[in-house]
């Protein structure tokens, strides 16, 4: 059972029991019903309490359902609130945890509302490219005032539950615990069990003194935030129906709005990142209930940049970081450097004077690898060399204590190598972080041969703990991220082999929403370190194709914004990108030299040969097993590379784009003489599905 119905001195209490978020399912929903049925035909009971088990209230519509019929199956919730409302007997909401979407809008259709503090309580729906849908808009204006449920609508962040008490005139609740919720819920319900006529949030009054005037100042302040997202404008014109429409009216413009935003691709990309995101923390064949290793400290083996910023994220967490670095001047640098970040916060706020000491507290540093013997997890982030990382790990293998986690930031280089350098390979595994890596959201997990399935469950869960979205790659040159994004790249070098600049190329794929084109990107990255990696790929694939515009930029010493000329010139202590006559010179000479007159190429060309070469070698590592599953590759570009969140990843763009279609635009980009014809063979998945008229989904 999803429910729990039980009386108490003449209260019926009816409980959601749907762990973990008491998800309003179709069972949950029935069993409400039932509660409310049960007690209206119970002459004992003078009024009904509605609270949640555990420490939700609810979160909301269960994601299980999704997409089937048991989420609109009867009673909806907009059936279970009219039966909440049409109630003889009171209905009150012990709001005990986490109050979000529907289950708010569940408890705006109580008649009464009590809560315990601290509680966060939301309307989340616009991050998933949607409005509320059960009266979210049209009944939080009148319990918080227009502006106050507004901002959470449009945001779809959570407020403190004793925040919204504090707000001035506000009758979203009627009375605050500070004890036992369930026994202030009760009390308060003998109090009131006999008080007619019930009140209702759709009979109250909503206003405001300047609405057109502010509902205007709202549109302009998201317009170029969500440009690329219907749905915080759709906000906006739902709250502004619930002043100047009756409440029956209001209610029907909102569901016409929220189905309207369902078939949106916006909306269908958003729920997509919102399924990917927990489907990539789910590993086939590692139970989910596996023993994970204890991890109390962490040691990080390179004090620059990357190894300053996964340091970082630890402290962040609360865990102590030992770092090593081979000489002190490093060490010095790598913690001022920490130091400086964390005052750049305070500046702007986002810090507090306390946690940036105890953050700086919890750091020690090191020249010695035996002050490495005590860490739980050892990670590895120095120069991607084979030959480097094999003197690091054969160093730790010597000092670490068994059972320590051996953690490799490589990526590109292969981790069963790399585990091969010490005794234990299975503790061994990759944790590639993404720069800056105490800001980007993805890490990528790369489970070795031999790496224990203790170990893979155990970091996935230390990621979590430092807020990272986990996905999980098999072993290859360059894993999931950097073997797709080398293709991407090779693409970009052969359109400027064939007519496009630099810039060109870059504005079409930002207009398709990439948040930085490949040119930019490279600058910003380090063009010498591409070229680091193709000359390794010379050697061990000669007959893999490149443009050499790269080589010869890096030749010229324009290494990117580092060294203040890339593909771009950069000017001292700014980041703009201003074009390059020199580096348009090198690409024209570098054509005659090759022997291909330029051609227009049209932005619509320029972006499916970027995206589409992702999407192919996706498939390949799909193909291969490296990647579980094709929303797994969608995260990583969401997260770590820039893919427009609106677009939902490369393998959903290309599902939504029609993989049929996909394949034959692959057989044009193979025919261009200039272009590698081999690499747009497509993948056998790809071609199968497309074959099939199925998709990645």
């Amino acid at each position: 059972m999803s429910t729990r119905y039980d009386v108490r001195d003449g209260i019926a209490v009816i409980t959601l029991d749907n762990p973990p978020v008491n998800g309003l399912g179709f069972a949950t929903r029935r069993g409400i019903a039932d509660g409310l049925e049960k007690a209206q035909a119970d002459g004992s009971v003078k009024a009904i309490v509605l609270t949640g088990s555990g420490k939700a209230f609810s979160g909301g519509a269960d994601i299980t359902e999704f997409g089937s019929p048991k989420a609109t199956a009867e009673p909806n919730l907009l059936t279970l609130i009219e039966l909440i409302e049409a109630s003889s007997k009171p209905v009150v909401a012990a709001i005990n945890g986490v109050c979000m979407g529907g289950g708010l809008e569940l408890a705006l259709g109580c008649h009464y509302r009590v809560a315990a503090p601290g509680v966060p309580v939301a309307l989340p729906e616009v991050k998933i490219g949607l409005i509320p849908g059960a009266g979210g808009t049209q009944r939080l204006p009148r319990v918080l005032g227009v502006e106050a449920a507004l901002n959470m609508i449009v945001s779809g962040e959570p407020v403190q539950s004793d925040q919204l008490a504090a707000l001035q005139g506000q009758k979203l609740f009627d009375r605050m615990s500070d004890g036992d919720l369930l026994l202030t819920a009760l009390g308060f319900a003998a109090e009131i069990a006999a008080q007619r006529p019930l009140p209702l949030v759709r009979e109250l009054p909503v206003s405001h003194p300047n609405a057109d005037g502010y509902f205007q100042f709202v549109r302009n302040g998201i317009a170029a935030k969500a440009r690329n997202f219907p749905a915080p404008a759709k906000c906006i014109e739902s709250v502004a129906n619930a002043l100047k429409l009756p409440f029956d009216e209001g209610m029907k413009r909102e569901l016409a709005i929220f189905i309207g935003l369902m078939m949106t691709p916006e909306s269908k990309a958003l729920r997509h990142a919102f399924f990917a995101e927990r489907a990539a923390s789910k590993i086939p064949d590692v139970p989910s209930d596996t023993p994970l290793r204890e991890v109390r400290k962490i040691a990080v083996i390179g004090a620059g940049t990357m190894g300053g910023g996964i340091a970082m994220n630890f402290l962040n967490a609360g865990l102590p970081v030992v770092m090593l670095e081979a000489k002190q001047e490093a060490l010095d640098r790598g913690v001022a450097t920490i130091r400086r970040n964390y005052e750049a916060q305070l500046r702007k706020g986002k810090l507090k004077q306390d946690r940036l000491d105890q953050r700086m507290a919890l750091l020690s540093t090191t020249l010695n690898y035996g002050d490495l013997s005590d860490a739980d997890m050892l990670i590895e982030a120095v120069f991607e060399d084979i030959e480097v990382k094999r003197q690091v790990f054969q160093a730790l293998d010597e000092v670490a204590k068994p059972g320590a986690i051996l953690a490799s930031n490589t990526s590109t280089l292969d981790l069963n190598r790399i585990a091969s350098f010490t005794k234990r390979p299975q503790d061994v595994i990759g944790t590639h972080f993404f720069s800056p890596a105490n800001v980007m959201k993805l890490l990528e997990v790369v489970r070795g041969k031999n790496t224990a399935d203790d170990v893979l469950a155990t970091v996935m869960a230390i990621g979590k703990k430092i807020r990272k979205t986990c996905v999980v790659s098999g072993v290859c040159d360059g894993f999931i991220g950097n073997r797709m994004i080398e293709q991407y790249i090779r693409q970009a070098g052969f359109l400027l082999e064939e007519g496009c600049t630099p810039q060109q190329v870059d504005r079409a794929i930002e207009q398709f929403g990439f948040a930085m084109g490949p040119f930019r990107m490279s600058d910003l990255a380090g063009n010498d370190i591409g070229w680091y990696i193709r000359k390794r790929r010379y050697q061990e694939q000669p007959e893999l194709r490149y443009s050499r515009t790269a080589d010869l930029l890096c030749e010229m010493g324009r290494f990117g914004q580092k060294t203040g000329a890339g593909w771009y010139d950069y000017q001292p202590g700014r980041r703009d990108a201003l074009p390059s006559k020199l580096v348009d010179e090198m690409i024209e000479g570098h054509r005659t030299e090759i022997g291909i007159a330029p051609r227009k190429i049209a932005d619509d060309e320029i972006v499916h040969r970027l995206v589409f070469a992702l999407v192919n070698e996706g498939a390949r590592l799909l193909d291969e097993g490296i990647a579980l599953r094709a929303s797994d590759i969608d995260m990583v570009y969401l997260t770590g590379y820039g893919f427009p969140l609106y677009r939902g990843g490369p393998m959903h763009y290309a599902d939504g784009y029609g993989l049929y279609r996909v394949v034959k635009a692959m057989q044009r980009f193979a025919a261009n003489p200039h272009d590698d014809a081999a690499f747009w063979t497509p993948a056998p998945l790809l071609a199968r599905l497309a074959a099939e008229g199925k998709t990645f989904s």
